[in-house]
């Protein structure tokens, strides 16, 4: 297993998708056309990932503030997902992968509301990985959420705490990400995972993401296997 090439891996990698405007502006092509190549490379990352047993994989797929793009690239953008959707389910059902949803479910269309709801249920009981599509996510108006359900459950302020957060945000009973990985050289977080990045490793590549392939991925592996995680405390400490 490419696992036995190094130390330590992470159990969770989350990331950010980005570059696929700049893909198509770089090969003359519209927007949406880099959003189509920037997709199609979604399968080989999974299974690439998979191949070095990595049980958690996150991924963002759309922001809470991607509504305020044009109009086309939106509609085309839901498009993609819908198709993306109907093939993800026998690629799920294929690698045993369990597919969640990160994100509001509302203010999504209905089409592809009952779709995100199929695969999810469908892979429910699949272990070989946990798929987490963040889509229609922002990590701000997760922690609202998170508190909202808080104070409707009665729970006392003074009960309250970080566990208690946690169990309430969209990636309950997951454990945080070791790994963000954003593509396309950003060097922020653009309202992902905020409470859960909170001692994640951060690698940013300039590589788009159409052309994220597997020594890219390797890249951001042999990145992490040199980084010391001390999580706030002293080396030998941790």
């Amino acid at each position: 297993m490419l696992s036995e090439k190094f130390n330590q891996l992470p159990q969770h990698i989350a990331i950010i998708m980005d570059g696929n405007g700049r893909w198509a502006q770089e090969h003359n092509l519209p927007r949406n056309e880099g959003h189509k190549q920037g997709a199609h490379n979604v399968r080989s990352v999974i299974e690439s990932i998979m191949r070095y047993g990595i049980p958690y994989l996150t991924l963002f797929v759309f922001s809470t503030e991607n509504w305020g793009r044009p109009s086309g690239e939106v509609d085309g953008l839901m498009k993609l997902l819908l198709a993306n959707l109907d093939t993800g389910i026998n690629i799920a059902r294929e690698k045993n992968i369990k597919v969640r949803h990160l994100g509001k479910i509302e203010g999504i269309p209905q089409i592809i509301q009952d779709k995100i709801r199929e695969v999810t249920e469908l892979t429910a009981n699949n272990s070989a990985m946990t798929l987490s599509l963040a889509f229609n996510y922002g990590a701000r108006d997760e922690i609202v959420r998170a508190l909202r359900k808080i104070v409707d459950s009665g729970i006392p302020a003074q009960s309250i705490d970080e566990n208690t957060v946690a169990r309430h945000l969209f990636t309950a009973d997951m454990p945080d990400p070791d790994l963000i990985i954003r593509t396309g050289g950003e060097m922020r977080l653009s309202n992902f995972l905020l409470w859960q990045a909170a001692y994640a490793e951060i690698y940013s590549t300039p590589v788009l993401w159409p052309d994220f392939k597997d020594k890219e991925i390797e890249a951001a592996l042999v990145d992490y296997n040199q980084r010391q995680r001390r999580f706030g405390k002293l080396a030998g400490n941790c």
